[in-house]
């Protein structure tokens, strides 16, 4: 079993568990509702920061801190997307972005700033597009890190953040636990933070715990990293098609919107001419008919050491007409499609291009 990290800190616990701390350390429970808000709507970084609690109870909490997850270098793309380098309680990195619509407001400024989290350190999936496969699996995120990105983010954004998806390091159904934690806090409306319809969870194909988001009646939005629509190419890029087959994902899918009524996005990464056929296509639209959908058609960032692994087929980015004929013939096919853009490419912050450039 893939460990947490255990070293203790406030951020991530959830008011049932600081009120069972405030207990323990023979504080009256109604105390652990106003830490709560000092943790989460108030958003401090320092047990120093809060005015309202006796200075004893203050003292007590002293050895605790509110947040491991340490901020480190921040690099700025061209079209103003951020990737951020922190190193975890684990003394491991992990890497988040934060991106910019390229629609304005009326103020000039961007409609939306998603905000990209990790859920893991590395990742144990080894898809062949995807960068952070290169690493391996170094160990889960916890409650408090995953937070941490999201409030740590918005400082370094200065600005309030409109979206979040969990498409960064990691496959965040193998943290399962943790990550719909982090969503019961992000969604709390008294914490201000990000409503259900605000969230993404992007999975490659976790199927008990699509299933199980589905029975817990979660609100946030699915996303299936898809990229193929045979088995035996899906397979060649995502391990993970040898023990979920296309046949069994779809299946689940269609589960998750009959329990949830939720649509679900697909997410297909354009390899020039490896996935972009005529068959591929009318297979693709076929696929999304199942259950109400749309597709993001993604452009494939090519990393050089993960274009020169010998144990996968050999990937390569899409020209702009190809990329465009995939997304017409698409749409002719009657699929909502949206086109992703290379958001933050010139930093190797883009889509499947997280790998650590300063080490784990």
């Amino acid at each position: 079993m893939t460990q947490t990290t255990n070293i203790p800190q406030l951020r991530g616990l959830s008011l049932q568990e600081l009120t069972a701390l405030c207990i323990e350390l023979g504080e009256k429970p109604f105390r652990a509702k106003q830490l709560y808000e000092w943790l989460y709507l108030h958003r401090i970084a320092s047990i120093n920061e809060i005015t309202n609690l006796p200075s004893k109870f203050l003292e007590k909490l002293s050895s605790i801190p509110v947040s491991t997850l340490t901020l480190g270098d921040v690099s700025e793309s061209q079209d103003g997307t951020k990737k951020i380098l922190f190193t975890t309680a684990s003394g491991k990195s992990i890497e988040t972005v934060i991106i910019p619509s390229e629609l304005v407001g009326e103020d000039n400024n961007p409609k939306r700033r998603t905000i990209c989290v990790s859920t893991q350190i590395g990742c144990a999936l080894d898809c062949k597009f995807c960068a952070t496969g290169s690493m391996g699996l170094l160990g889960n995120l916890s409650t408090g890190e995953i937070l941490d990105q999201f409030i740590q983010g918005e400082h370094v954004a200065g600005t309030k953040l409109t979206n979040l998806v969990y498409m960064g390091m990691g496959e965040p159904m193998m943290n399962y636990t943790n990550v719909m934690k982090s969503v019961d806090v992000l969604t709390d409306p008294t914490n201000d933070m990000l409503g259900p319809k605000r969230i993404t969870l992007s999975t490659a194909g976790v199927v008990k715990n699509i299933r199980r988001m589905a029975d817990e009646q979660r609100k946030i939005k699915l996303a299936i990293s898809l990229h193929s629509v045979h088995n035996h190419k899906r397979s060649d890029i995502m391990p993970i098609n040898d023990s979920v087959p296309i046949e069994q994902l779809m299946e689940t899918v269609e589960y998750y919107y009959c329990q949830t009524r939720i649509p679900v996005t697909y997410e297909y990464i354009v390899f020039g001419e490896y996935n972009t056929s005529p068959a591929d296509i009318k297979r693709l639209a076929k696929l999304t008919r199942r259950v109400p959908s749309k597709v993001n058609v993604i452009p494939f960032h090519d990393v050089d050491f993960v274009r020169n692994q010998a144990d996968g087929p050999a990937l390569s980015s899409a020209t702009q007409e190809q990329f465009d004929n995939f997304v017409y013939a698409l749409r002719a096919e009657g699929v909502t499609v949206m086109a992703r853009a290379s958001s933050g490419k010139d930093i190797h912050a883009a889509c499947g291009q997280l790998a650590l450039s300063k080490g784990a």
